[in-house]
């Protein structure tokens, strides 16, 4: 009841605030009608499609994106609006702080909005900037990424449905998710017993809705593609470079002595082991550990005879945890030992935060390597406060293994900072660049998990939401870089959840892993045209491409969907040095591409459509100068990464 009268007391000291935004509303600038499919819940939970239609207007103001919704959505849509916004200046070369943006979202039901509607509104927004028109038999589904690319959504079934009874006659997906799976629930009775059979069966929703509709369903890879079967204009898209060659020899070095180093540990510990005068059960104990230590020392001189520099240096890192903990284990004979060894860890992990946080980070390479190093603090520091909590419950080894991954991980910390240094230059990167793309990352990445929890329930259980509560505690912290990484982690594995829901077949998840192995390829291939090492997104490819091997040896679904998650770390990784450039780009002009040829209707305005004012389109203030950030994740379930 308090929190209700402080709300209400809240909005009344605002309502004064909010009479300057009404003298922002358009009175010129360009109008655009769209309509898109959405997602709606039935009472009895069952979801079904809907029509959704956007007003989207551009004016001359000060960077502001304003939007509506009628009746309120399920999932709150403003984050998506505002990466749409993003998104259409990078493309078109506009500055858009000179510029508002006005959303109006109109529904005969409440819908499951958000994220689905992203490559709808960026069409609309760039539609709007340069006075075109927008071809109402079109409509598209699908996320909007800060690449430009197209991003997977649920409900495409639904979705498609809904655009038919709209009477359109082209319906745009993500690239990839033509095949949908559907249970299909079978009763029959037998001796009078019910018998209730549930299957999952593939539909090609490209054949399914040709052949019950004759509706047109096309899959799109990017926003570039999108504008041009709305709009009919073509617009420059990013050249992929030829023969990229993933390369991690700047680590070789490392890895070399890395392995000696580890190889020496795990003899030292080995030799006092079997000198010590442990039990028979303790010994035995320690001996296993430690022969597990030595078959990730051998998969780790194996990796280095493959020229895979980084996957050996993750497996020599999961090696030392064991090692040390073995180690620790033999030198504490008292609870007093205990409390020294993670006093000790404590003053370790302090040494390796003033080592990353005492940086000046100059050039888009360091600021990731620092960035990932600052992640690695965060995760030694959690990992320490659990082997205190094990150590006040009298769980003593519990307690050494928790503070062995606490040490290793503040090690690998202080790796990362000076491999950052190696890659030095330029000038150094502002902080309130890094917290306000933190900020960004947080909120698109909260609004991918609400998406998810509205159409699927608690199907992931509360990882994600987690992954989001511990990236806004990073962000409250100060910690810019870690709660930028932990969010991406979030959105990523959200992405891979919803392009790969239900898929069990091989060749389906080959396909899309292929697709975005080749995405991840290409986003490294062009940072390295612009003078970028991207030594994070390179790292993840590789490590990627161990899981891959793994899945092919054996059949493995689970480490096929690994490796799609580390190629799409890999990509965003990349990528935002290519979509978020730190100075400026001309404005850009329009130019032939290769589009699939298929035959777009010719745009027209709707009869409610208005370009009042002076053009917004074709200006010549240049694009913002954004920031560029990197991501770099860490900690799924799928394995140790150094």
């Amino acid at each position: 009841m308090k929190r209700a009268v402080v709300l209400v007391l809240a909005v009344l000291l605002l309502l004064p605030l909010a009479t300057p935004v009404m003298a922002q509303c358009p009175s010129e600038g360009h109008t655009v009608i769209m309509h898109a499919p959405a997602v709606a819940k039935t009472s009895t939970g069952e979801l079904t499609g809907v029509v959704t239609e956007f007003v989207i207007t551009v004016t001359p103001g000060s960077g502001h994106v304003y939007i509506e919704t009628w009746p309120l959505a399920q999932v709150d849509m403003q984050a998506s609006a505002r990466l749409a916004t993003r998104v259409a200046g990078r493309v078109l070369g506009v500055n858009m702080s000179h510029y508002d943006v006005f959303i109006q979202v109109r529904a005969n039901t409440s819908i499951i909005g958000g994220p689905s509607a992203g490559g709808t509104m960026t069409v609309g927004i760039i539609a709007a900037l340069r006075g075109w028109k927008v071809n109402p038999n079109v409509m598209m589904t699908g996320m909007i990424n800060p690449d430009g690319s197209i991003g997977p959504v649920g409900g495409i079934l639904e979705k498609a449905a809904a655009a038919h009874q709209a009477g359109v006659k082209l319906f745009l997906i993500p690239e990839g998710q033509r095949i949908q799976y559907v249970q299909e629930t079978q009763k029959r009775e037998i001796g009078g017993v019910i018998e209730i059979n549930t299957e999952t069966k593939p539909v090609d929703v490209v054949k399914y809705a040709e052949e019950r509709w004759g509706l047109k369903v096309v899959e799109v890879k990017d926003i570039y593609e999108a504008v041009y079967y709305f709009t009919g204009h073509r617009l420059p898209k990013p050249k992929a470079p030829q023969n990229v060659q993933i390369d991690t020899s700047f680590l070789r070095n490392d890895a070399l002595s890395d392995y000696k180093n580890t190889t020496d540990y795990y003899q030292r510990v080995m030799k006092e082991l079997k000198e010590s005068n442990v039990g028979y059960d303790t010994y035995m104990t320690l001996l296993a550990a430690l022969n597990n230590a030595g078959q990730l020392l051998n998969q780790s001189k194996g990796y280095i005879d493959e020229g895979l520099y980084y996957t050996a240096l993750s497996k020599d890192f999961q090696a030392r945890i064991v090692i040390r903990h073995v180690d620790w284990y033999l030198q504490t004979s008292t609870p007093k030992d205990v409390e020294e060894l993670l006093k000790n860890t404590g003053e370790t992990i302090k040494s390796a935060e003033a080592h990353v946080e005492n940086q000046s980070i100059r050039g888009i390479t360091m600021l990731q390597a620092v960035a990932a190093a600052e992640q690695r603090v965060e995760d030694a520091k959690s990992n320490l406060d659990q082997a205190w909590k094990s150590y006040y419950s009298g769980d003593y080894w519990d307690a050494i293994g928790k503070a062995a991954y606490a040490y290793e991980r503040a090690k690998t910390a202080i790796f990362w900072t000076d491999l950052g240094k190696r890659f030095a230059k330029g000038e150094p990167i502002k902080k309130d660049l890094i917290k306000a793309t933190a900020r960004d990352y947080i909120d698109e990445s909260d609004l991918i998990v609400a998406y998810i929890e509205s159409m699927y329930g608690d199907i992931l259980g509360n990882s994600l939401t987690d992954t989001i509560e511990k990236a806004q505690q990073y962000y409250d912290d100060g910690k810019y870089s870690a709660a930028l990484f932990t969010a991406m982690q979030a959105r990523v594995q959200g992405e891979v959840f919803l392009d790969t829901l239900a898929i069990t077949n091989w060749t389906v998840l080959m396909d899309k892993l292929n697709m975005v192995k080749g995405d991840a390829k290409t986003a490294i291939g062009i940072a390295e045209e612009k003078g970028i090492t991207p030594i994070l997104a390179i790292a993840y490819y590789e490590f990627a491409q161990s899981f891959e091997e793994l899945a092919k040896k054996n059949q493995s679904t689970d480490d096929l969907q690994t490796a799609m998650t580390f190629y799409t770390y890999a990509k965003e990784t990349a990528n935002l040095f290519l979509s978020t450039p730190l100075s400026p780009v001309p404005n850009v002009p329009e130019e032939n591409v290769t589009v699939p040829e298929v035959i777009v209707p010719t745009a027209t305005n709707s009869p409610t459509q208005s370009s009042p004012g002076s053009a917004t389109g074709d200006s010549d203030y240049g694009l913002i100068g954004l920031f560029a950030v990197v991501a770099f994740v860490v900690g799924l379930v799928v394995g140790r990464k150094l």
